[in-house]
C-alpha cells in the first residue's frame, strides 16, 4: 500500500494549488442512480446509496433532484430511458504513468470516444481492459477531521477493521480498510470522530516518480480533463510529484 498516501497527497497538493473542481451535479446524480440501481431504494438499507446522497447534499444538490435520481435507479421514473452502467477504464499517461478511469455511462462509444481524445491529446494513449488494473487495490477509506487523540483514532480504527491509517498535515486522517470492511468502519469511527467522506478508492502498489515539469504539466491536464467529462466519476494515477513541482506544473 505505498502508493496510497502518495496519490492522496497528490489530491490534496492538487485541491491546494488550484481548487480542485468538485463533481458535477451529473455525476453525483449518476453516482445514486447507480447505487439505487444495485440495490434497495432505500438508503437506510443501501450504503452505497446512503453514501451517494450524503455526497449529493454536501454539494448543494436540491433534495428534488435527489429523489428523482434515486427513483431512476429503483425503475420507477416514468419518463427516464437511460440506462447507466459503471465502466472501469484503462490507460496510459505520459512516462508510462498508469491511470484508472471509472465511469457511469449510458453510451460506451461515446465514452471511450472522449477518453481516447483526452488521452490522445495530452500525451497518453486509452489501453486495454487490464493493461493497468494489476497495479491497483480497490480499498474502502474513510477521511476523519479533527484528531484529538492518536490513540483513540488507532483503537476505534482497529475496532472498525481498518488496515492502517495516515494522519495527514491538516489534522486529518485518511483510515483504510478491505471493500467489505467499510461500512462497519465508518459506523465505528463515527461514533467518536467526524467521518467527512466515505469512498472506495483504487490505491497504487508502486509510484512512477515524476521529475520533468514538461511530463508534470501535461499529467495534471491529462486528469484534469479526464475529470471534467459528466461520465467520468473517478480518476487514479500512479504517480508521485515534489510539492514545488506540482505548484509549478500548475502556475
Amino acid at each position: 500500500m505505498a502508493g496510497h498516501s502518495k496519490w492522496a497527497n497528490i489530491k490534496r497538493q492538487k485541491a491546494r494549488v488550484d481548487a480542485k473542481r468538485g463533481k458535477t451535479f451529473t455525476q453525483l446524480s449518476r453516482a445514486i442512480i447507480v447505487a439505487a440501481r444495485n440495490g434497495v431504494a432505500d438508503p437506510n438499507g443501501n450504503f452505497q446509496l446512503r453514501t451517494a446522497i450524503e455526497k449529493a447534499k454536501a454539494a448543494g444538490i436540491p433534495n428534488d433532484n435527489i429523489e428523482r435520481a434515486i427513483a431512476k435507479g429503483a425503475g420507477t421514473f416514468a419518463d427516464d430511458e437511460a440506462e447507466f452502467e459503471e465502466i472501469r477504464y484503462e490507460g496510459y499517461g505520459p512516462g508510462g504513468v498508469a491511470i484508472l478511469i471509472e465511469a457511469l455511462t449510458d453510451n460506451r462509444n461515446r465514452t471511450a470516444a472522449d477518453l481516447r481524445e483526452a488521452f490522445g491529446k495530452n500525451g497518453g494513449n486509452l489501453g486495454e481492459t487490464g493493461c493497468v488494473s494489476w497495479m491497483f487495490d480497490q480499498k474502502g477509506v474513510c477521511t476523519v477531521k479533527d484528531i484529538p487523540n492518536e490513540e483513540k483514532l488507532l483503537e476505534a480504527s482497529l475496532e472498525g477493521g481498518a488496515e492502517f491509517y495516515e494522519i495527514t498535515e491538516d489534522d486529518m486522517a485518511e483510515v483504510v480498510s478491505e471493500v467489505a470492511d467499510l461500512e462497519n468502519l465508518n459506523q465505528t469511527l463515527q461514533e467518536s470522530f467526524d467521518v467527512t467522506d466515505v469512498e472506495l478508492r483504487w490505491i497504487p502498489s508502486n509510484n512512477i516518480d515524476v521529475t520533468d515539469l514538461e511530463q508534470a504539466r501535461l499529467l495534471i491536464k491529462l486528469i484534469d480533463t479526464l475529470e471534467a467529462l459528466d461520465d467520468v466519476q473517478n480518476v487514479t494515477a500512479n504517480f508521485d510529484l515534489a510539492d514545488d513541482l506540482m505548484a509549478a506544473s500548475l502556475s
